[in-house]
């Protein structure tokens, strides 16, 4: 059984996104947080999904695509963690990979579609874990990291975002 991360399980940074995870079922809440991206987001117009609300701040675009690629890089330190691997990873410049991302060349259906493509492989991850993966600890960029707490971190990252989305983009789309 998956339960919330306690502290030490995970870097202090992470902890806002640790507590955007509701209480309760973590899976549905995994399965649910695609489905209202694309009811939100899916059928806005390109130019849309072009806006900035402020200088030097991502699009809509750029902002799932950094939900996918931050899940892609999470899900993988989440494979080799719950896979007994102690090897310390690094951390990844999340700028460095929008920037060479080229989410501006892609359509917004191409970019949601590729965050549920990489949530679908999160979730068949997720489902297949045991108590003691779930336990496991590694080091990610010098802190300690459990598997439970990187999976909490993938919902509360993209939770995070979802409410920026809402809070600072909608009103102009």
């Amino acid at each position: 059984m998956l339960i919330r991360p306690q502290t030490g399980e995970y870097a202090p940074h992470f902890e806002p996104y640790i507590q955007m995870v509701p209480e309760g079922e973590f899976v549905k809440f995994l399965e649910e947080q695609p489905k209202r991206l694309r009811e939100k987001w899916a059928g806005i117009r390109e130019e849309q999904a072009n806006y900035r609300y402020a200088e030097g701040k991502w699009s809509v675009k750029e902002v799932i695509g950094h939900m996918a690629d931050a899940e892609r890089v999470m899900q993988y330190r989440m494979l080799r963690i719950a896979r007994g691997d102690t090897t310390p990873l690094p951390g990844f410049e999340e700028e460095l990979f929008a920037r060479h991302a080229g989410f501006d060349r892609q359509s917004m259906e191409e970019i949601v579609k590729g965050f549920e493509i990489v949530r679908e492989s999160t979730l068949a991850l997720v489902r297949q874990l045991d108590d003691e993966a779930w336990a496991r600890k590694g080091y990610v960029a010098d802190y300690p990291a459990t598997a439970r707490a990187i999976a909490y971190i993938i919902a509360g990252h993209a939770e995070h975002h979802v409410r920026i989305l809402s809070e600072r983009y909608a009103a102009q789309v």
